[in-house]
């Protein structure tokens, strides 16, 4: 068993998202690091308390992204934010995702917070993203730095198909090719998503990597009440946003009806 596949024991884990609001440098910055940090645990324990079963911590505020890099300010607050959210879900299964692609940034804020994985865009291939060409593949400059700091303990769950880009570089490689060369290059997980956040995936799309990889899938976008039964039978975790949050608005507060909803209609489908 995988590292990550320890992580995710039953169908369908349900992992909400900490949407970090703007972090210091960035263009939507206007609270203080201490306001960050204190929002970020709020929902987190709110999050616990809806009875969601793991927890993904995102600097979802900071747009528009850079490209594979983020300042040290950013990863101090981030940090800050992962250790006050692991105190408030001390036994859930915690993960961090730095944006743009910024993966060693990641690792370094998993190692400091004692996270459980990180989640990896451009692990594997090329795309073309709203940040630009990421024409280098992560994994092997991204795996080397985990032996280097003493965080192989920490999952890597890779993105496969990163949303918000285009994919003509490497139109003639499958969905099936892409995760079976996530795995080979050493994820301990695969992300699949739609095309955009809150875009659901297709269980046609989750299957097919299901099926191409053992590996656990993790459905990274767009699950509802209404979808994840169909997804289920092939998701070993769901990671859940902007479906969370007040008119399925990601900037907005937590929607607790909403939430109680989706976590009712995965239990269900569980049963």
């Amino acid at each position: 068993m995988t590292n990550a596949a320890r992580l995710f024991t039953q169908p369908g884990t349900l992992i909400g998202m900490v949407h970090l609001a703007a972090l210091p440098g960035t263009p939507g910055a206007v609270l203080t690091p201490a306001e960050v940090v204190a929002r970020a645990e709020r929902e987190a324990r709110q999050l616990v308390e809806l009875g969601f079963e793991g927890l993904l911590v995102e600097n979802m505020g900071d747009l528009p992204y850079l490209r594979r890099t983020v300042g040290p300010e950013v990863t101090a607050v981030m940090t800050a934010a992962c250790l006050a959210v692991r105190r408030a879900a001390p036994s859930l299964a915690l993960g961090v995702q730095v944006l743009a692609g910024a993966n060693e940034a990641a690792l370094g804020v998993a190692l400091a917070a004692g996270c459980d994985f990180v989640r990896a865009e451009g692990y594997v291939f090329s795309a073309v993203a709203d940040e630009g060409l990421l024409e280098e593949a992560s994994a092997g400059p991204l795996l080397r730095y985990r032996k280097q700091i003493g965080a192989e303990h920490i999952a890597v769950l890779a993105d496969l198909k990163k949303k918000h880009s285009a994919h003509a570089l490497t139109a003639d490689v499958s969905l099936a090719e892409t995760a079976r060369a996530a795995e080979f290059c050493g994820a301990g997980g695969l992300i699949v998503t739609g095309t955009a956040t809150g875009a659901p995936a297709a269980p046609a799309d989750v299957a097919e990597a299901a099926e191409a990889s053992s590996l656990p899938v993790l459905v990274g976008s767009g699950t509802t009440p209404e979808n994840a039964p169909s997804l289920l039978p092939h998701a070993a975790g769901f990671i859940v946003g902007s479906f969370l949050k007040q008119d399925g608005d990601w900037r907005r507060p937590l929607d607790a009806e909403r939430c109680a909803r989706l976590v009712t209609a995965v239990r269900a489908a569980r049963a």
